[in-house]
């Protein structure tokens, strides 16, 4: 029962960090994700002059090189979790004085922008926790401009189902099932990249986690 409660709470705390081990899991996320956020940004090939949107951004220490990298971008990012809104902004408190930095707290599932505002969006290991795919999906696909791009990177079905505890509140999915949920808000399909990677999991053993970054062009 004790192993229980505790893969319970791992995976809570991944949904939405809170407390003091909340700040924990979120320092450990910001070091086991970092390669899959790369991967999302690389692929995203963002710019000069960009209007970023990113779903989930933790304690978000990846924004401070992207935007040293592209003086003209700018970065909204959302959270579910008022913890990781706050250490995002402590985190990035420059960029957010010069108005170039900006994080919200929002309900999961209604992006508060207007319609085609946002060259470029990115989602690292959230897609587990939505609430309505096809609805999120929509929204992104609303606030996204014409031609822009939408990276969504997670870790594959077939790899997550090995992790005690994605057994509570995880919905995981494989590349496919990723690409029909997008076809049917009216996204296209712009590329599927796969990457195999070993990295020390939530639980301390080290894993070889194999995700894929779906890249959406509207």
């Amino acid at each position: 029962m004790e192993d229980i409660d505790k893969l319970k709470e791992i995976a809570d705390q991944l949904r939405m960090p809170t407390g003091k081990k909340g700040e924990e899991m979120a320092l450990m996320m910001q070091t086991t994700n970092a390669n899959m956020t790369q991967h999302a940004v690389a692929h995203l090939h963002v710019g000069d002059g960009d209007t970023v949107l990113e779903l989930g951004h933790g304690n978000a220490d990846h924004i401070t090189p992207l935007l040293k990298k592209y003086s003209g971008t700018t970065y909204h990012g959302l959270e579910i979790s008022d913890l990781m809104q706050q250490a995002a902004q402590h985190n990035n408190q420059l960029f957010v004085d010069q108005g170039r930095a900006q994080f919200t707290v929002y309900d999961g599932q209604t992006i508060p922008y207007t319609t085609e505002t946002f060259h470029k969006i990115l989602t690292v290991n959230t897609i587990y926790f939505w609430k309505d795919p096809l609805n999120l999906l929509q929204e992104l696909h609303r606030v996204l401009k014409q031609d822009g791009l939408l990276a969504i990177t997670f870790g594959l079905k077939q790899f997550m189902s090995t992790l005690p505890f994605t057994a509570f509140g995880f919905q995981l999915y494989d590349a496919e099932e990723i690409e029909k949920l997008a076809l049917h808000v009216g996204f296209h399909i712009q590329a599927v990249e796969e990457e195999l990677e070993s990295v020390k999991s939530k639980t301390g053993e080290l894993v070889n986690r194999r995700f894929a970054t779906v890249l959406l062009r509207k």
